[in-house]
């Protein structure tokens, strides 16, 4: 299994290689657009931002943006991105998802994407209090009436839903203990070319999804993204 925390701090731009080819069909924004419809005027953060997938989709179409990440080195490309786009409107800051530089009641949106399984899979020690922590945090910063997006993996390389085993304890407690809403929704990599998804899927997920990519011998490569957001009131 590769080293995420090493790929984030070390290798961001080989990353944001592999997140262009995501969403192939742009489910993620329009998501995004039926959840919240009017954004022109919103205060948005995007935590565990990354390279700017998010970030860089919400940026031309809201009021302000806060990207956060634990990374520096992704903040970078982000950034990069941002100001290629002739943006002004936007910030960085490197922060925990527990310790959000932001005051309370000061945005509109919250998202989230494939960034809170890191300190909630049920891999980890205390999983469901990191959980507790994080929901409280988004909660101080979210405005009365503020909606939380969180976006994680809902199965790669799969044709039908097939969330991971070690995250399904998490996305139940969303539902059950916190009254987060659910959908699921196709967000498929389409590569260059059949090499170009083998070599690139196997950096980041490994030999599993690479051998996969190279016995279907097909560009495309299957992927589910389950959606979770609440109204703050």
């Amino acid at each position: 299994m590769p080293d995420h925390d090493h790929i984030y701090q070390s290798e961001a731009e080989r990353y944001d290689q592999l997140i262009s080819f995501e969403d192939v069909h742009r489910n993620l924004l329009q998501t995004i657009h039926r959840i919240v419809p009017h954004l022109s005027e919103a205060a948005v953060l995007d935590i565990g931002a990354g390279t700017g997938r998010l970030t860089t989709m919400l940026a031309p179409i809201v009021a302000s943006v806060t990207a956060t990440d634990a990374s520096g080195a992704m903040l970078e490309v982000a950034s990069s991105k941002l100001s290629a786009l002739g943006l002004t409107n936007w910030q960085t800051a490197v922060a925990q998802h527990d310790q959000l530089p932001l005051q309370d009641d000061s945005v509109d949106l919250v998202t989230a994407g494939w960034t809170i399984c890191y300190a909630a899979s049920s891999n980890v020690e205390g999983w469901s209090g990191n959980l507790s922590v994080i929901l409280d945090e988004i909660r101080r910063v979210l405005k009365p009436g503020g909606t939380c997006i969180i976006f994680e993996n809902f199965g790669t390389g799969s044709s039908v839903p097939n969330p991971p085993d070690f995250l399904t304890a998490y996305y139940a407690a969303l539902v059950n203990e916190y009254g987060f809403e659910h959908e699921a929704i196709r967000t498929d990599f389409r590569f260059n070319s059949v090499a170009d998804a083998v070599s690139i899927t196997n950096f980041f997920f490994g030999e599993w999804l690479s051998e996969q990519v190279q016995a279907n011998n097909s560009p495309t490569v299957e992927e589910w993204t389950g959606v979770w957001w609440k109204r703050f009131d």
